[in-house]
Order: structure tokens, then sequence, then C-alpha cells
């Protein structure tokens, strides 16, 4: 068993690496290494259990989802468990409470992504809570999402006064090229949870062809996002109405679907994903995705659509980390995912939110 040595807080020079056997849009990448400034490395919230979604509010409060049903609320001086939905909620393997954003224009309002049972079987769930009456639901605005304790997707985004939710194939891959299923796709609906008027097909489909979708961040604009593959070729894709991303028929590029803007083999799991405009001169316009078997911080700069350069950060340093997110003044976070049961050895302090600033 390999022994990792955490720290709440440290100050480090962060050194990065590409390597070789990961591929951008199917070309092999030659390994590069850059020197980035020093980076503070603080402990933002300590002893959670799988946070999986996070929003902040307009205060700066930080609302957090644990994946056995619980919602969380961190202040500077406070960690209060604001929500309990642990009985009404299936933590299932990969299952659970999992997606969590706040209304863009309405912060008394929440949505959640759930698997729940019914009927003594799984499904998938989107609801929409009263923050200020304890996250109490106020109802179900989207229903028999097919579920599984694999690919349950489970990413939400608001945008241009939409919802986008990312659902997985939930161990059926056919399902995902099936347009009328909602397995293997991203979803877009109005804030309400209608199908949103601009889809394709009429339904709540935005893009199909997805094994198991994890992140979604917007550039101006553009959807880009990131997904899990089998054994090979994770993916960081742009996704546009009606596209076809291919799976299970193919992963990576293909002339019958939408092309990837990279892969990597070995497969890293990517997690959340947002783009940065904070504070490190050197990262700015950059995404940034979390990685659960790679263990590291992932850092991709574009130019348009073309990846350019990329940089391991963290690597190994606190373990499987999930979802990357951006907050007041900018600063970039990243939770951990220690205690999800894939871990070699959770910390005492797992699992946690970190911050990363100019030290």
């Amino acid at each position: 068993m390999r022994r990792r040595t955490y720290l709440r807080s440290i100050a480090l020079g962060i050194t990065g690496l590409a390597g070789c056997t990961e591929s951008s849009g199917g070309t092999t990448q030659t390994p590069t290494t850059k020197r980035v400034p020093g980076v503070r490395v603080k402990t933002v919230a300590m002893n959670l259990e799988v946070p999986w979604g996070v929003d902040f509010d307009s205060n700066g409060d930080l609302y957090l989802a644990e994946r056995p049903g619980r919602i969380r609320r961190i202040r500077p001086n406070g960690n209060k468990v604001v929500a309990d939905f642990t009985k009404q909620v299936a933590h299932s393997g990969e299952g659970g409470l999992l997606g969590l954003v706040l209304h863009p224009e309405d912060e008394e309002l929440a949505y959640t992504y759930q698997t729940y049972k019914r009927g003594g079987k799984l499904q998938n769930r989107v609801v929409r809570h009263r923050v200020d009456d304890g996250f109490e639901p106020e109802r179900t605005i989207l229903d028999g999402i097919p579920a599984s304790s694999i690919h349950d997707g489970g990413r939400l985004a608001v945008h241009d006064g939409s919802l986008y939710v990312t659902t997985g194939d939930a161990g059926s891959g056919g399902r995902a090229q099936d347009k009328q299923s909602l397995a293997g796709k991203v979803l877009r609906l109005t804030l309400d949870g209608k199908p949103h008027p601009d889809n394709p097909f009429g339904n709540e489909v935005f893009t199909y062809g997805h094994r198991n979708p994890q992140g979604l961040a917007f550039r101006d604009g553009t959807l880009f996002s990131t997904e899990h593959g089998p054994d090979e070729d994770d993916e960081i894709n742009v996704l546009e109405a009606g596209n076809n991303y291919g799976w299970p028929e193919v992963t990576g590029k293909s002339e019958r679907f939408t092309d990837p803007l990279a892969t990597y083999t070995p497969t890293i799991a990517p997690g959340g994903a947002t783009f940065y405009d904070g504070p490190i001169t050197e990262w700015r316009g950059d995404f940034f995705f979390g990685t659960l078997a790679g263990r590291h911080l992932r850092r991709v700069r574009f130019d348009g659509r073309r990846v350019v350069e990329q940089e391991r950060i963290l690597d190994g340093a606190y373990g499987r980390l999930r979802t990357a997110f951006t907050g007041p003044n900018d600063h970039l976070y990243v939770t951990t995912s220690n205690r999800d049961g894939r871990a070699e050895s959770p910390a005492p302090q797992d699992d946690r939110v970190l911050m990363l600033q100019p030290a």
C-alpha cells in the first residue's frame, strides 16, 4: 500500500507533465514540462463523504451535495448539514445525490440530481428544492432517467436560462444511440423542467452517443464536457445541439461521429470541469477538471478548439479528485473523492474541498 502525505495548507511550486501516453484529438503528444508560480493549497472543508455537486450563492456560502444524500452549507467558520435525504436517495455504486446547482435568478430555489428506488428498481431524477426551507423538495421536474450502480452521469449546469443535465448509459450502451431514451445523453431543459424549445429532437435530448459524461463548462457560449471512456479514450468534447458522440459504436476519433478535442489513454476518469479567470495569470482562460483514476488536477489550454498545452497539478498529492469549480474572487477549487470506495487509503481528514490561490 502506497503511503500519501496530506497537508492541510501548503505552499508549493507546481510542475506539470503531459505524458506521451495521452492524446489530443488523437495525436500522440511528446512530454512537456512547465513551471508555474507558487500556489497555496488550502483546505476549505474536511471530513466530508464523497462530495459531488457544488455551487456558491451570492453571499459566498458554498452548498455541497454528498453522494450518500446530504447537503452541506460551508462557511468560513461553519460546516452544517442543511438537508438529509439519505432515506430518499439510493446510494448504490456510482449513484446517489449527485449534481447540485442554484437557480440563477432566485437563490431560494436549487436543483439536484438524485438516484432513487421505485418499484425496487433504480431510477434517476432531477428535483427542484426550496433552499430556505431546508432544501424541501418543491417538485420533481424530470423523472425516469435510467439508473444503475454505474454510469449515472449526474452533472447539472445552468447557462443562459437553460438547465443542462448529463446522463450516463446506465450500463447499457445501446441506449446512448436511442434519441428517445434519456440515458447516455446531455439534456437541455427550461428552468421549469420542460424540454427546451430549441432542442433538436422535440424532447429533452441536446446531444447523444455518450457513455458517462461527467463535467460541463461554458466558455463564450460554447459548452465543453468531460466524459469517461471504457478502458481507453476518456474525452473532452464540445457539445453542439443534435450531435452524436459515437458511444457505443466508437471511442475517440471517427469519420462517422463528432470528434473529441482530446482523448486520454490510459484512462484518467475526468470529473467536474471549469474555466479559470482568477488571479493566477498563467492559468487564465484555461480549462480545469479533476481526475479520479488519474489522481491529479488537469489543466488544458485551448487555441480555439485545439489543445495546445496540458499540465498535471497536485499529481498524487491528494488522491482522487472529482469536481473542479471556481468561486468568490475567481479562485479555483477542487473536491477529493477518497471515501467513494475506490481509494487506496483515505486520509483521516478526507474527503475535503481544496482551494488553490497564489502563495
